[in-house]
């Protein structure tokens, strides 16, 4: 599969001395050099690299491409170049503004590279041609420079929320629970501001929406720092109705179209740690990824505040000279959503837990060192972890479990399946990491990363069609997941390459057919004795054989 380098190939893409373009390599084929020229698939465009270009990444059909291009015939005679307009050209791909074999050849390219792009008639301007410049049928040539590309986003699906990535973020994004730090700036079509966010930008929790409906939907797919620019239809901003003058800012028409420069600045992540939303864990700090979170039976040490909703502090351990609390998890040394998610937590960690009265006090009043705690109250407490000793980890598949020491178990299992499955991968060992990624689908069905690893093991073994049936599953999963696409991409080469090499062996196995099937025929005739005639049925069964192997649908 492709692989990311770590040279930085803005200091080095002149150096023809080279033997690998980022952006091309794939495990069928060897990486182009500078003035080596390759046939693209079957689609029947050759390109010739002329200069490498820096990074890894290449676009996709649907982003928005700028490209310097010269277009010419074969004798040499150059019919458009934006060269000679001394501005490059943007360009959406998939969408044949230029031509169709163009799109397909900038999806190929990385940053900066210059290629030149032979393509045939079908690829180019067809049995028309093009304006008496170029003749009907002609095979054309375009020299491509890729000065940068904006990745474009259906974040709807209906073409209702587009988003363009004006800048990348880094790491991973938000989601629905978590809390966000955005700026942002709104403004109708002819660039009137009609909401802006604070020069600090505005907290919120993208569970509960803010602006309008499209806003939460696009927020979780920002990474932290990536900024963006959203095109909002009105069913998605504020409809038919628009929305009055607010906060300063100018009224929103109905049936207007909102363009949204967004920033996500940070994220607080937030976890339903019971999984019925009645004990939330939203992470301040994060914690020492070392020896990983506590579990049930770790001897763990946390200092923590804990209030009631309106404020009232009614206990302090380890804040303001109080001793810190130690305590064993899952022994029931404190209320249910404290013992829960504390097992959750690793070293260091800073978080703010909020405790339905179902993990709390339930329905009575209890006294605590500074305030009474009414029955029925949600708690909330700001714990930090100081300390933990793990207790030994059971995962093993041969202990038995209750139903509540499954739900903790499952997840450790399923860590620590997938864990290995990255290990065996990086040791070659693809059948091992296709067992371990088979464990976890069987508890957890469309656990992306398992899909994943798996599909990258079969296409270690040359199981294209298990990798394929993988990948899609993730898709389903994780429409927009861009390393499956990336692996997505590699397996269609490697299928390619399959493809002719099946090919070959039909080939020569129908060639082998022929040769056999004149002697099949003579023994059958000649026939005589038992053995003969126990020879020919050898003989017919190895012919059948033959022909039913040389059969692609077989």
């Amino acid at each position: 599969m492709r692989a990311a380098k770590a040279t930085d190939m803005s200091e080095i893409r002149d150096d023809d001395d080279l033997d690998e373009e980022p952006g091309e390599e794939v495990e069928s084929a060897p990486p182009l050099r500078v003035g080596e020229e390759r046939d693209l698939g079957s689609s029947g465009i050759k390109k010739k690299l002329l200069r490498r270009g820096r990074g890894w990444e290449t676009p996709e059909l649907g982003d928005e491409a700028t490209v310097h291009y010269v277009g010419s015939l074969l004798d040499g005679t150059t019919f458009e170049s934006t060269r000679d307009r001394d501005e490059p050209l943007t360009i959406k791909l998939g969408q044949g503004q230029v031509t169709s074999g163009v799109d397909d050849g900038i999806i190929t390219m990385i940053k900066g590279e210059i290629a030149l792009f032979t393509l045939p008639a079908e690829k180019g301007y067809g049995v028309d041609g093009r304006g008496g410049v170029v003749p009907p049928n002609s095979v054309v040539r375009f020299e491509v420079e890729l000065v940068s590309w904006i990745s474009v986003v259906d974040v709807s699906k209906d073409g209702g929320i587009i988003k363009k990535v004006m800048e990348k973020g880094h790491g991973n994004g938000g989601g629905f629970l978590d809390e966000v730090l955005v700026k942002y700036r709104v403004e109708l079509v002819d660039g009137t501001t009609v909401a802006e966010s604070p020069k600090e930008g505005i907290e919120f929790y993208v569970k509960d929406g803010h602006l309008c409906p499209a806003f939460p939907k696009a927020i979780v797919t920002l990474e932290r720092g990536e900024k963006a620019r959203l095109i909002v239809q009105p069913q998605y901003a504020f409809g038919e109705q628009g929305r009055g003058a607010s906060e300063g800012f100018p009224s929103i028409p109905g049936n207007s179209v909102l363009y949204i420069d967004v920033e996500l600045v940070s994220f607080k992540h937030v976890i339903d740690v019971t999984g019925d939303a009645k004990v939330f864990k939203k992470i301040l700090k994060e914690g020492e990824d070392a020896h990983g979170a506590a579990n049930e039976g770790a001897t763990v040490t946390i200092s923590y505040t804990a209030r009631l909703e309106d404020g009232t502090v009614f206990e302090k351990k380890g804040i303001d000279g109080e001793t810190p609390l130690k305590f064993v998890t899952d022994e029931e040394h404190v209320i249910t959503g404290l013992d829960i998610a504390a097992a959750t937590m690793k070293k260091g960690e800073h978080a703010i837990l909020t405790i339905h009265p179902d993990y709390g006090f339930g329905n009575i009043e209890v006294r605590r060192d500074l305030a009474v705690v009414p029955p029925s109250s949600t708690l909330t407490y700001e714990v930090e972890m100081l300390d933990c000793i793990k207790a030994a980890d059971c995962v093993s598949e041969e202990v038995s479990f209750g139903d509540d020491e499954l739900k903790l178990a499952k997840p450790l299992r399923v860590s620590c399946w997938l864990n290995g499955a990255a290990c065996s991968l990086k040791l070659n060992d693809y059948q091992g990491a296709i067992e371990l990624c088979s464990k976890v689908l069987d508890v957890e069905f469309q656990n992306v990363k398992a899909l994943y690893r798996r599909a990258q093991a079969y296409m270690g073994t040359a199981d294209l069609v298990l990798a394929d049936l993988d990948i899609k599953k993730a898709l389903e999963a994780d429409p927009d997941n861009r390393e499956v696409k990336l692996i997505q991409r590699n397996l269609k080469q490697l299928q390619v390459e399959s493809n002719k090499r099946d090919a070959k062996l039909y080939a020569n196995m129908f060639a082998r057919t022929i040769k056999i099937t004149p002697n099949a025929t003579k023994k059958l005739k000649v026939g005589k004795t038992e053995n003969d005639r126990k020879d020919e049925d050898v003989v017919a069964m190895d012919v059948e054989n033959v022909a039913h192997t040389s059969d692609p649908d077989s």
